[in-house]
């Protein structure tokens, strides 16, 4: 990308886009677009197509997505997965028509067999079925990234996708229900902590493993493969380390520093065993995470302790 480039960040107020805009900012780059939810709905393909008409940017970062954990897409699979799909293939589509030299499209982990050998490399995809908690999530953003790939084979596009593991860090969502399990923990044992509560109930039997890649690292790989990479098969984005619930929810408490007992409530799911990402390919490309799990949560604490609590996107 030039500097002097047009970008368009989509989803800028998420934290993952929000991300991104500091990381372009970071490099230099200020010719960047961002619209927010009330200034244009992805979801109104002819609201989507007007813009692309009208700005006609020369890169995409397609960040944009309805998001949540387990109980979230539990109880709005409909909407997980026709809110995300609508939104995917109306940028996608629209920065296609209007000749965009290339576009970053952001999925997620989940997109993998629920049993996948682990760690998961990109080819692993479809190759079995998908955990159901969120199948309907997975489903959007495996074909967000099919259509990706399907452009670039039938019309020569450049348009690349990246798989990030469970992101955190600033301006994430700390709904109490709503959120993925980092932030939810963060809020749970402060709130704890606050009101000197003995106990907290975590869900499920703490032995699911999962890995975890402060956001900003996302964003400084998201950058560096829209300038290093072009293919068809997506880039896993994650550390390449794993630790089980049980061992982040005892480091979140430290960290926050709440000194009761935490009880596990085995009558809630567990979700996939494990997510772990092999991460080889990033690697050779010449990218590697910098922000370890411990560093990056007394960060994210921060930041919650500094900002607003975002109950709900």
């Amino acid at each position: 990308m030039e500097k002097n480039s047009k970008i368009y960040v989509a989803g800028h107020t998420g934290m993952v886009g929000s991300s991104i805009i500091r990381e372009l900012k970071r490099c230099d780059y200020d010719n960047i677009v961002t619209r927010t939810h009330h200034d244009l709905d992805l979801c109104r393909q002819l609201d989507v197509e007007t813009f692309f008409q009208q700005e006609k940017p020369d890169y995409v970062f397609l960040a944009a997505s309805k998001v949540g954990g387990i109980v979230a897409n539990q109880q709005a699979l409909a909407d997980f997965m026709y809110e995300n799909m609508t939104m995917e293939m109306n940028v996608i589509h629209a920065a296609w028509q209007n000749g965009c030299k290339k576009l970053l499209f952001l999925g997620s982990s989940c997109i993998y067999p629920r049993m996948a050998p682990q760690p998961m490399k990109e080819s692993y995809l479809l190759t079995s079925e998908l955990e159901k908690t969120n199948e309907a999530y997975a489903l959007a953003k495996i074909s967000g990234l099919k259509y990706c790939e399907y452009l670039n084979r039938q019309y020569g596009t450049d348009f690349i996708s990246v798989m990030p593991t469970n992101l955190y860090g600033p301006n994430d969502n700390y709904h109490p229900t709503h959120s993925h399990v980092l932030p939810a923990l963060i809020r749970r044992f402060h709130e704890a902590k606050e009101q000197n509560l003995p106990t907290v109930t975590c869900w499920g039997d703490g032995s699911p493993k999962r890995e975890f890649l402060y956001v900003d690292d996302l964003a400084n790989l998201c950058v560096f493969l829209m300038n290093h990479y072009s293919g068809n098969e997506t880039v896993n984005a994650g550390t390449g380390k794993e630790l089980s619930i049980k061992e982040l929810s005892e480091l979140v408490a430290s960290i926050v520093g709440y000194q009761g007992k935490i009880l596990w409530d085995t009558s809630r799911p567990n979700g996939t065993p494990r997510k772990l990402l092999d991460v080889s390919k990033s690697h050779a490309l010449g990218w590697h995470h910098t922000i370890e799990l411990e560093d990056g949560i007394r960060l994210a604490y921060q930041d919650f302790l500094t900002n607003p609590i975002r109950t709900e996107r």
